[in-house]
């Protein structure tokens, strides 16, 4: 009982100090690529860096003490990160308050969904996402979260479009137009130097000593170089006035957003069709004009902002910020090229930040997260409880396909539900720590085991030293480029990549090669709203399985040369004219009674010689009320017609139902046979009594065998379809 409540507690089972060591020294290696990558992570994700180092600390120790795989390594992943953004972009602007608010109610909400899965024992709920549809998601959210980092790599910043094909023609255009040269050096180098390093030192954390690398040259270079200045320094009646355009239009937009709020509660709180009811309608749908029209001026003036490039001259009356194209004759400049910063939402009109460089991490707050209990709000909660549902079941999916693949290596036994328990526990727990949702991760899981790790102590120790980062080493992380960030990211999630796994769908069946592509690009097309390409998914997964349900295999049966009985029509097989074998495949339930019906009909349509039919019914699995009555009626039919009919192989689980029903009386329990051989060997000669075809051609006629003459006389032997070998006569 004490080991079913705390798993963990299995773990000491035997251990010793060199199982100690052998922990400590996986959990730092797996903290010195997990650091960085977090940080990544957390930005994918649309929330600030550090966020990541929070989902680091607690998911990681929890989810190892309640789980069941010992090195299933948890925290940040590319996959979830990205769901988490497209879940939380029509709610909140990505970093702010309010978003970041979202991000952790997220994790309490799926950190419950897989508590409640596991407790209940319901851990098959993630088989309702078939395995193609999960190759055709994560291979689109793979070029989807690679193609994200590229304006990272570039230096430039762009508003997000609807999809996000447009968002990255928006990223090509703007680099095309400004490219900031040293981002994108750093971000290839280290894109570079990464791999080189995992090829001809894998032993060495590869990552680490290129963060390490960046951050010392980023500093020694001064790669930021941001200055603040007022508007009088710039220079520019023309961007002076796009400016103060911005600015305006920013401010009047969360104006009219405010008082729409406003109407909209009070609406609520007035009584449906009544005069004020419907003039506070109108007033809103006019609000909502002012505001489509206010964000379209704002976002113009926006784009016009971040497309000024500026020049510093810095000598004599003329110092200031000139635009390029107006610079002075004969003016000393600094040789970089500056842009103005430009914040969502601008609340100072005479100080602008200037950028001189490429961005960085910045300040990491130091010090342990604060512990409390996310916000809980009805509506938020409504809004975001489908993408939690969704995010919560693939994460899992993630995770323990992580857990399987190392549990076939190291031996151990692994639980599902234990396991669902434990991502569960890590989410909730992490969200009161401030965390983003997290689940297991492919990469860091194979360092852990790679590693040497014996038990989830190595995960415990992991989160320890992310806080040791948080407390002490936060400050070195200041000057980290976010190139290289985007560059970890790019790098980890080429790994999701499987085209492998599409030519195994499509070479297994076709139509699970088709929900590979479809779902790959549904999910492309309609990202950000990466929901949508997993329903498309999911339904074709359905439909397939239900039009199969309803349209089961149904094949007449003949003999081959092998004597076995084979599908006449695959095989190319003469089939006999007086008996019909016919083999149905699958459950016999309401949605495809009827199905085998007309099988049935259509074959006595056809054969117009028949005298007997054989239902070869080991494939039949279960029955429900509606196959009762379609076998009723498929007796009936056969029978009026002058055509005997006869069933073989019957389940033990269908005949309980036939006889509870009374249907194995109305049929005759001297037509089930308890296999086909049994039943062909009593309807063969009454079948073909008075017909040639028995005496030349039948396909299912006996083969005469014979044998070495033994004591007693020589013995023919006949064959049946059993391969029981009978005496015939003695000679």
């Amino acid at each position: 009982m004490l080991k079913k409540i705390f798993p963990f507690t299995d773990w000491f089972r035997g251990y010793t100090l060199t199982h100690l060591k052998a922990d400590a020294m996986a959990g730092l290696t797996v903290a010195l690529v997990l650091i960085p990558q977090s940080m990544a992570y957390a930005q994918l994700a649309g929330l600030p860096a550090y966020y990541g180092l929070y989902a680091s600390f607690l998911p990681p120790i929890v989810a190892a003490l309640f789980g069941s795989s010992r090195q299933l390594a948890t925290g940040p992943v590319a996959v979830v990160s990205l769901m988490t953004a497209a879940s939380l972009a029509p709610l909140a602007t990505a970093g702010s308050e309010a978003y970041i608010g979202y991000a952790i109610l997220l994790s309490l909400m799926i950190g419950l969904f897989q508590l409640l899965l596991g407790v209940l024992r319901l851990g098959l709920v993630v088989n309702f996402l078939s395995h193609p549809v999960i190759i055709g998601f994560t291979n689109a959210a793979a070029l989807i979260i690679a193609s994200s980092q590229l304006s990272k790599f570039f230096g430039v910043v762009v508003d997000t479009a609807p999809h996000h094909y447009e968002t990255m023609l928006r990223v090509i255009q703007a680099a095309n137009h400004y490219t900031h040269w040293p981002t994108l050096l750093i971000g290839l180098a280290a894109f570079t130097g990464i791999i080189l390093l995992k090829k001809y030192a894998p032993r060495l954390p590869n990552v680490l000593i290129v963060v390490t690398a960046a951050i010392v040259l980023s500093a020694m270079i001064d790669f930021e170089h941001n200055q603040t200045t007022t508007v009088a320094n710039i220079r520019s009646p023309k961007a002076k006035n796009i400016l103060w355009t911005y600015h305006i239009q920013s401010r009047l937009h969360s104006k009219l957003v405010e008082q729409r709020s406003t109407l909209t509660q009070k609406l609520a709180e007035t009584q449906s069709g009544s005069k004020e009811w419907i003039m506070l309608l109108q007033k809103i749908d006019m609000l909502s004009h002012k505001i489509r029209v206010a964000n379209n001026h704002a976002a113009t003036h926006r784009n016009l902002a971040r497309s000024m490039l500026f020049h510093k001259v810095e000598d004599g009356e003329a110092a200031g910020f000139y635009l390029r194209d107006e610079l002075p004759q004969s003016a000393h400049t600094d040789s970089r090229t500056w842009r103005v910063k430009v914040s969502p939402q601008p609340e100072d009109t005479e100080n602008f930040t200037m950028i001189g460089g490429g961005s960085i991490v910045g300040t990491v707050p130091k010090g342990l997260p604060g512990f409390s209990m996310p916000q809980l709000n009805m509506q938020t909660i409504s809004e975001l409880l489908s993408y939690a549902v969704i995010i919560a079941i693939i994460g899992f999916m993630e995770a323990i396909s992580i857990a399987k693949a190392m549990a076939v290596e190291t031996g151990d036994r692994l639980n599902p539900n234990q396991e669902l328990i434990g991502q569960g526990l890590g989410n909730i727990i992490g969200a009161m720590g401030q965390s983003y949702p997290t689940s297991g991760s492919f990469s860091r899981s194979a360092v852990n085991l790679q590693a040497g790790a014996v038990s989830g102590m190595a995960s415990v120790l992991t989160g320890l030293t992310v806080v040791v980062v948080l407390l002490f080493l936060t400050p070195l992380l200041y000057h980290l480029p976010q190139s290289v960030l985007a560059a970890i990211i790019m790098l980890a999630v080429l790994g999701l990549i499987n085209v492998k796994g599409l030519i195994h769908s499509w070479k297994a069946q076709w139509y699970d090669g088709a929900i590979v592509v479809i779902t790959f690009f549904s999910t492309l097309y309609f990202a950000p709203h990466l929901d949508k390409g997993i329903l498309i998914g999911a339904v074709l997964s359905i439909v397939i399985f239900l039009y199969k349900s309803m349209r089961p295999q149904v094949v007449s049966l003949s003999r081959g040369e092998d004597q076995y009985l084979h599908g006449a029509l695959s095989h190319g097989l003469q089939e006999c004219k007086y008996i019909d074998v016919v083999r149905f495949e699958g459950a016999l339930f309401f949605a495809n009674a009827g199905y085998l019906e007309d099988k049935v009909l259509d074959h006595m349509e056809s054969k117009t010689d028949l005298n007997h039919i054989i239902i070869e019914s080991s494939g039949i699995s279960t029955i429900d009320a509606s196959g009762i009555e379609a076998l009723k009626l498929i007796v009936d039919r056969v029978r009026r017609a002058g055509i005997t009919i006869s069933f073989s192989g019957v389940h033990r689980t269908v005949t309980d139902v036939l006889i509870r029903t009374g249907m194995i009386k109305d049929i005759g329990i001297q037509h089930f046979y308890p296999t086909m051989e049994k039943a062909l060997n009593a309807v063969y000669a009454d079948a073909h009594k008075d017909h040639d075809e028995a005496a030349f051609d039948c396909p299912l006629k006996r083969v005469i065998y014979t044998t070495p003459d033994k004591p007693g006389g020589k013995q023919e032997h006949s064959y049946d379809i059993a391969g029981i070998w009978k005496f015939d006569t003695v000679k």
